[in-house]
C-alpha cells in the first residue's frame, strides 16, 4: 500500500490492542511537539556548556572555522582534521583521511555572525587568544559563542528527532503511529546520545542521520508518485549526508532492504529504484579521494589514532568482536558513560576470552534473525539492518575508524535498537488480556523509560560543561585509558598556574609528572606527553628532567614546533640557578632549531659570558 496515503490512518490493530488510546496522540503535529519539547528539555542544560573534548581540534583550533565565511573554500577542499594537524606541522593521521566539511560549514557561518577572525589574524587568536584562564578577551567571548553553538546543536538535535519521527511513520510503522511515536522517544531520551549533542563538533553526526532520514523519506515519495523534484531532493538529501558523514554509504544495503520489505517489492525492483543514489556515491568518492587521498601509514605507528598498534593480529580482531558488545550493553544500561574508551581501557583479548564469543554468538544471531526475517518482510529484519550495517562502520572490523569505540559511534545504529524496543514494548505489553490493564501498563512503561532518561542524560550534560568537568569526572570511569590520563595531566598542570596555595600548587604538578609517567609506560612516543611532562618540569623548576624529556622529543619529532621556545626556557631555568653549562646547551639547541630567535641568541652570549666568569672566579650579572 502506497505509504502516502496511510499518513494519518490509525490501524484497526492499534485500537484493538490499545482501546482508549486518544487519536489526538497519533497525530502527527501533537507526536512531533511532544518529541520536539523532549529533545530541548532533556539538553537544554548544554547551552551554558563551553567547549570540550574534540571541540578543541575540530573548532577552537580551525583557523577556517574562525576565518568564518573567507574559510568556507578551504573546509570544503580540505579534511576535516587539516587545520589541527597542520599546526602541529604535520599532515592528517588519521586512517582514511576525514571528508565530512558540512558541519564545519555550519560552524563557519556561525562565526561569521559572532564575528569572524581575518586569516593573518587566526594564528595568534589560536594560540593566544584561547587560554586556560578564560580571562583573555577573545577568549571570553569564544566561550560566549559556544554557548550559543550549544544551542543550535540541539536545534538540530531536535529537528533530527522530528524527522525520524516522520520517517518511521510514513515507512517503518505505517497505520500505526504509536509505534512510530514509542521509537522516537526512546531514541530522543537515551543517555547515550549526550556525546553528540553536548559535544558541538558532533553535530556531523546529528546532521548525517538528519540527512539519512530524509533521503529515505524523498527516496520512497519518488517511487509512489514519480516526481522528478522529489527524485532531486533525496538525491541532494544523500549528497549532504555524504557531506556530514561517511555513514551514508549504509544506505546502498539499507535503501533496498526498505523497498523489499515496506513497499512489498522483488528484490530487483528494490536494486532498481537504489540505482540513482549509486551516482552520488561515485560523485562522493572521486571528490573524497581528491581531498583526502591515499591513506596515512604513520597511522599505524600511533596508539592515540590506531589503538590496535601494539595487538598481534589475533588480539586485534578478538578485541574488535569483543568490543561491539559493548554497544548492546550501554543501548540497553547506558551507565558508566565516559567520553574516551582508548587504550587501555579496554585491554587486548584473544580468543581464549569468553566474552569474544559471547559477542560472536549474540551478531551471529542477529544477522541469522536479520536474513529470516528478510523472508517475511518483516519490520525486525530492518531494526537489525539497520543496527548491524550501521554498526559494520564503526566496529573496526572492516574499517580502522581510529578509536576502540566511542558514544557518538553508535548513534545511527540505535536508530535500529530504539525501532527493536518499540516494537517489544508494544507487543509485549500488548499480551496482557485486560485492556484497560495494557493501556495503563503502556503509559507507566513510557513514563519510567522517559523520566530515567531525562533524568541520566541531564545529569550527563552536565559533565560535558568543559574539559575539567568532562575529564575529572571520566578517568574515573576510564582510569586506565592512557589519553583519559593524558588529559586530565595536562589539566593539572595548567590548574597549578592559578593555585594560591603553594603546596596545593606542587601537589597538581607531581600528580601531572606522574600521571605522565603512567601515560608513557602504556605507549613510549607519545610525544605530547614528554612535552607536557617538560612544562611539569618547568614549573617545578628542574631543568635536567624538562631537558631530558625535550631531548626524548627531539628524538621522536624533531620538527615540533614548540621545541624551540621550550628549549629556551630551559636554558633560562638553569641560568636561574646558576647551571650555566646547562644553559649553554639548551640555548644552543634552542637556535639550532630557530636561528633567528634574538631572545635566544643573548641569552646564549650572556650564559657563555656567564660561564667564561664563573670559570674565572668572576662575578656575574643576572640576566634580564
Amino acid at each position: 500500500m502506497p505509504q502516502g496515503k496511510t499518513t494519518e490512518i490509525v490501524d484497526s490493530q492499534l485500537l484493538s490492542r490499545y482501546p482508549g488510546i486518544p487519536l489526538w496522540l497519533c497525530n502527527f503535529k501533537v507526536q512531533a511537539i511532544l518529541v520536539g519539547l523532549l529533545a530541548l528539555i532533556c539538553n537544554a542544560n548544554t547551552f551554558s556548556n563551553e567547549y570540550a573534548f574534540d571541540d578543541a581540534a575540530v573548532i577552537v583550533q580551525n583557523e577556517f572555522v574562525h576565518q568564518g565565511f573567507a574559510g568556507i573554500p578551504d573546509i570544503l577542499t580540505k579534511d576535516a582534521y587539516y587545520s589541527y594537524y597542520n599546526q602541529l606541522n604535520s599532515s592528517d593521521q588519521l586512517s582514511g583521511g576525514r571528508y565530512r566539511p558540512l558541519s564545519l560549514v555550519t560552524f563557519a557561518i556561525e562565526q561569521q555572525f559572532f564575528g569572524a577572525v581575518s586569516k593573518g589574524q587566526t594564528d595568534s587568536v589560536i594560540a593566544y587568544g584561547i587560554s586556560y584562564d578564560r580571562q583573555a578577551q577573545y577568549e571570553k567571548r569564544f566561550i560566549t559563542e559556544m554557548h550559543i553553538r550549544h544551542v543550535f546543536n540541539v536545534l538540530w538535535y531536535g529537528l533530527l528527532v522530528i524527522t525520524l519521527l516522520y520517517f518511521l511513520r510514513t515507512i517503518v510503522f505505517r497505520d500505526n503511529p504509536l509505534l512510530a511515536l514509542i521509537a522516537t522517544v526512546v531514541f530522543t531520551i537515551h543517555p547515550i546520545h549526550t556525546e553528540v549533542v553536548a559535544n558541538v563538533k558532533s553535530r556531523d553526526e546529528i546532521m548525517s542521520l538528519l540527512f539519512i532520514c530524509l533521503t529515505f523519506i524523498f527516496a520512497f515519495k519518488y517511487d509512489e508518485s514519480k516526481k522528478k523534484g522529489l527524485l532531486l531532493a533525496g538525491l541532494v538529501s544523500y549528497f549532504l549526508a555524504f557531506l556530514s558523514k561517511e555513514y551514508a554509504i549504509t544506505l546502498v544495503v539499507l535503501l533496498p532492504i526498505a523497498f523489499y520489505i515496506f513497499n512489498n517489492y522483488t528484490i530487483r525492483r528494490s536494486l532498481v529504484a537504489t540505482l540513482p543514489y549509486l551516482a552520488v556515491v561515485a560523485i562522493y568518492a572521486i571528490i573524497r579521494w581528491k581531498v583526502t587521498g591515499p591513506r596515512n601509514e604513520l597511522s599505524d605507528t600511533d596508539i592515540q589514532i590506531n589503538p590496535y598498534a601494539l595487538a598481534s593480529s589475533t588480539e586485534k580482531l578478538a578485541t574488535e568482536i569483543s568490543t561491539a558488545l559493548n554497544y548492546l550493553k550501554l543501548l540497553f544500561i547506558p551507565h558508566p558513560l565516559s567520553s574516551d574508551y582508548s587504550y587501555n581501557q579496554i585491554p587486548y583479548k584473544d580468543f581464549s576470552n569468553i566474552q569474544v564469543w559471547l559477542s560472536l554468538a549474540v551478531h551471529a544471531g542477529l544477522l541469522g534473525a536479520m536474513v529470516w526475517f528478510l523472508k517475511k518482510r518483516s519490520i525486525w529484519c530492518f531494526a537489525i539492518a539497520f543496527y548491524l550495517v550501521n554498526l559494520a562502520m564503526v566496529c573496526n572490523i572492516f574499517f580502522d575508524i581510529g578509536a576502540t569505540m566511542g558514544e557518538r559511534l553508535i548513534f545511527h545504529s540505535s536508530v535500529g535498537f530504539c525501532i527493536g524496543m518499540a516494537c517489544l514494548l508494544y507487543e509485549g505489553i500488548g499480551k496482557v488480556r485486560a485492556a484497560t490493564a495494557r493501556k495503563y501498563l503502556l503509559a507507566c512503561a513510557m513514563l519510567l523509560i522517559i523520566v530515567s532518561g531525562a533524568y541520566a542524560t541531564i545529569a550527563r550534560n552536565r559533565d560535558w560543561k568543559n574539559n575539567d568537568t568532562l575529564y575529572f569526572h571520566d578517568v574515573n570511569v576510564s582510569p586506565n585509558s592512557f589519553l583519559m590520563n593524558m588529559n586530565v595531566a595536562a589539566l593539572l598542570v595548567n590548574r597549578s598556574d592559578f593555585e594560591q596555595d603553594q603546596q596545593l600548587r606542587l601537589e597538581h604538578l607531581h600528580r601531572a609528572v606522574t600521571m605522565f609517567t603512567k601515560v608513557l609506560t602504556i605507549q613510549n612516543n607519545y610525544v605530547l606527553a614528554y612535552m607536557n611532562r617538560a612544562v611539569a618540569y618547568l614549573k617545578l623548576e628542574q631543568p635536567d628532567s624538562m631537558k631530558a624529556n625535550l631531548d626524548t622529543i627531539y628524538k621522536l619529532y624533531p620538527i615540533h614546533p614548540q621545541l624551540p621556545e621550550m628549549y629556551y626556557h630551559d636554558g633560562m631555568l638553569y641560568y636561574s640557578k646558576k647551571l650555566y653549562s646547562g644553559a649553554e646547551a639548551a640555548l644552543t639547541m634552542s637556535l639550532k632549531l630557530n636561528p633567528n630567535a634574538r631572545d635566544a641568541q643573548n641569552a646564549l652570549i650572556q650564559a657563555k659570558n656567564a660561564l667564561d666568569s664563573a670559570q674565572n672566579n668572576k662575578g656575574i650579572l643576572p640576566v634580564k
